[in-house]
């Protein structure tokens, strides 16, 4: 299961999708969660899931790594489901004991689940086609008005560029961890999930002493290198937008667009 999470790796390439400036690439994704969010019938998500897949096809990033970061999300969508299908009012198709399945609860159901899956592969696509370092730029522009009231911008941005690169680092180490128990006999697959659940815990506790030394030695580096925040930093490459951009941003408005109008007129 930890091999199966993705979030945060970055795989180098040359396609539009990389080559894109990385504040475009967060404002559509903005966009396309917007226009998700608004979506509840099915030609709207299906002009989503078109527009996901003609984009997973320009990044030629594989479907299957698209797929594996679904997989430990697999749990929460099927609790949300079930949740959906038996709380929800309506007419009632199947009685079982307290419990009623409706025709309006197997939509949401199907509405919610649609909508989850696609905000994880979007998600994941980003930081699939850019690197943390590209994100934390984009995302400390796209916030520098707030800088105006006293906001930390650059203290947020570093913060997230951070998160995002240690998430990989972690989950290996946890790996590392789990593979060192288990050849002393630690046990992680049987019994039931309170069980399960116990016998992570003497994983928590060199995990958690794995990652403060880290964040101390990335302390360590920090102040080695003079590090002092935001002010009067330059950077080695400068953000500019292209042609690539103004063509996915027209692409993006062009499929939200007509999902939006579609979900208003039907």
């Amino acid at each position: 299961m930890l091999k199966d999470i993705t979030l945060g790796q970055y795989f180098p390439g040359t396609s539009p999708l990389h080559r894109m400036d990385p504040r475009s690439k967060l404002l559509i994704l903005v966009l396309y969660i917007v226009t998700i969010f608004c979506c509840g019938s099915l030609i709207p998500f299906v002009l989503c899931v078109l527009g996901l897949l003609a984009a997973i096809r320009i990044s030629r990033i594989s479907p299957k790594l698209i797929l594996k970061s679904l997989k430990p999300i697999v749990i929460i969508v099927i609790f949300t489901g079930v949740l959906n299908i038996l709380y929800t009012p309506g007419e009632v198709l199947v009685k079982l004991w307290i419990f009623r399945i409706t025709v309006e609860g197997i939509k949401t159901a199907a509405v919610m689940i649609t909508r989850i899956l696609l905000l994880v592969a979007s998600t994941s696509l980003l930081t699939y086609t850019t690197s943390p370092m590209s994100l934390t730029d984009a995302l400390e522009n796209l916030l520098a008005p707030l800088k105006k009231i006293k906001v930390p911008v650059h203290e947020f941005a570093m913060m997230m560029s951070i998160a995002l690169r240690f998430i990989p680092t972690l989950i290996e180490e946890t790996d590392k961890i789990m593979s060192a128990q288990k050849a002393r006999g630690a046990d992680f697959e049987s019994g039931n999930l309170l069980q399960r659940a116990k016998a992570l815990v003497p994983v928590l506790v060199p995990l958690f002493i794995s990652a403060f030394r880290r964040a101390d030695e990335l302390a360590c580096a920090m102040e080695c290198r003079l590090y002092h925040g935001g002010a009067n930093r330059t950077r080695l490459h400068s953000l500019k937008y292209g042609r690539i951009d103004a063509l996915g941003g027209l692409c993006t408005l062009l499929v939200c667009g007509a999902a939006i109008v579609l979900n208003v007129i039907l």
